[in-house]
């Protein structure tokens, strides 16, 4: 019997949160006295508002820390010029977005909420409704983008159109707050999060870095990067892994300790994140089409593990990295304070600068000529193009190939123009359309052959790399 007394340890023991706040509202919020002990009071309403604010600022606003790591790129001597003109793209981007109308990315996302709930805070439940009707208050009234689809039954979907649910955790911790880290989470990004079931024979100094650096290349850059890069080694499950990597891929988890002890506290691994980040910029994959900036940054988190597994799990948050805290305590309402002026990055001379050195590609003419004009290029030229396009997401392109198997034709206008791969955000009053694309390639990889086998979908403009089959249609 084992003599070796109790201890417990906080899995995730956190240093002092330095997150700069603004105060939201001091309504619905009040203390009162419980057996001698003070009590927060917190109505539904402040849930609601705090949810709300939370997603409406993250949607058109991305974090202070961020963007200088983007504006740090156009200063970097090492960095290529693609990576120069990615930033700079970024960072105009962000300066619209900033001004709340259209939001940074045209995937708004899956409203994702991690609550810790102090025990001497009282809301009367239905904190989870509460928070919902938030996130549904930010979806509806802006112009964000409805993700969620209901399955019906095993085979059928439909578009929930308020961009619920909301995927909303709580947890019972101590003390007199309630703290939350709200996510906005686009499929790109989402998709990019993977678990590895490996042994403890891998972790090793000569094995662990190289293993890493392989799976880290295997992300492309489907997802917009230059990312922040998050593993995690160990985990007492596979789901505490993933947790774990979702988490520290916000920097929820930077005041994690740097080392471990006997009792398992997670911490994070500070050297293996630098020489992980200078290989990543060794891959040459940059913020696409090459370059030093795959990555703003990694973290590198050690968990315990059962004897007889070893979960590595690795996740990203892409460039719209749309995470935000919040708390409430008796002072009030406050919400994580992001960049409202992300213009001031930019340098003056930049400015100015148009689009650099461009192929001018007129497409409004046929296909034949487009097709000859392109590849008279080289892999990587950057292309301004003017003309028809047809825009084109997962669905279309499913239906799109159910003409095909029902043995109907396809519509022309896929065969004479390119297709875009795009699924717009909500087109604000006054517009012509709301935030747009393009989406992720990949995912209509398995669809190139088919298509173009009947003279369809021969130019497609989407963003990231693609698999061999498309290079072999």
């Amino acid at each position: 019997m084992s003599t070796k007394p109790f201890v417990y340890q906080d899995p995730f023991p956190l240093a002092h949160d330095d997150t700069e706040y603004y105060l939201l509202s001091k309504e619905h919020v009040s203390v009162a006295e419980f057996d001698g002990q003070p009590v927060l009071k917190v109505e539904p309403q402040a849930l609601t508002l705090l949810a709300q604010q939370a997603f409406h600022d993250a949607a058109f606003m991305l974090r202070v820390s961020h963007q200088q790591q983007v504006a740090s790129i156009l200063l970097d001597p090492e960095a290529s010029e693609n990576d120069k003109y990615v930033a700079l793209q970024f960072l105009r981007n962000s300066e619209i977005a900033a001004k709340g109308i259209l939001p940074t990315c045209q995937d708004t996302g899956t409203a994702i909420i991690m609550g810790k709930k102090g025990q001497r805070v009282w809301t009367g439940g239905g904190d989870e409704a509460a928070l919902a009707q938030g996130v549904y208050n930010t979806y509806t009234e802006d112009n964000l983008r409805y993700s969620q689809n209901a399955p019906l039954d095993m085979y059928k979907e439909v578009n929930t159109g308020t961009n619920l649910p909301a995927q909303i955790d709580l947890y019972s911790v101590d003390g007199e707050e309630y703290k939350f880290l709200c996510m906005a989470k686009g499929g790109g990004s989402a998709n990019k999060t993977y678990l590895y079931q490996e042994t403890k024979a891998l972790i090793t100094p000569a094995k662990l870095k190289n293993y890493l650096v392989e799976k880290m290349r295997t992300l492309g850059t489907a997802a917009c990067p230059p990312y922040h890069i998050a593993f995690v080694i160990g985990g007492t499950s596979a789901e505490a892994t993933l947790k774990t990597v979702k988490l520290a891929s916000t920097r929820y988890y930077d005041g994690l300790p740097t080392e471990g002890n006997e009792h398992g506290q997670a911490f994070r691994d500070v050297q293996l994140e630098q020489e992980l980040l200078q290989e990543a910029q060794n891959l040459g994959l940059g913020a696409q089409f090459g370059g030093k900036y795959f990555a703003h940054d990694i973290r590198v988190i050690r968990l315990p593990r059962h004897g007889a597994s070893c979960p590595i799990g690795m996740g990203v948050s892409c460039s719209a990295d749309r995470n935000i805290k919040a708390k409430i305590n008796r002072d009030g309402i406050w919400i994580e304070k992001l960049e409202s002026n992300p213009g001031k990055y930019i340098p003056e001379h930049l400015r100015q600068q148009g689009e650099g050195n461009v192929v001018s590609i007129n497409l409004n003419q046929p296909m034949s000529e487009i097709l000859a004009q392109l590849s008279a290029h080289p892999v990587s030229t950057r292309l301004s193009l003017n003309g028809t396009i047809i825009v084109a997401g997962d669905i279309a392109h499913a239906k799109l190939k159910e003409l095909i198997d029902n043995g109907e034709a396809l519509p022309q206008y896929v065969k004479d123009h390119p297709i875009y791969y795009a699924g717009p955000a909500k087109t604000p009053t006054g517009y012509a359309s709301g935030s747009l694309g393009p989406t992720t390639a990949g995912r209509m990889d398995s669809y190139v052959d088919l298509l173009q086998s009947h003279g369809a979908s021969m130019v497609m403009l989407a963003k990231g790399n693609r698999s061999q089959q498309v290079t072999d249609a």
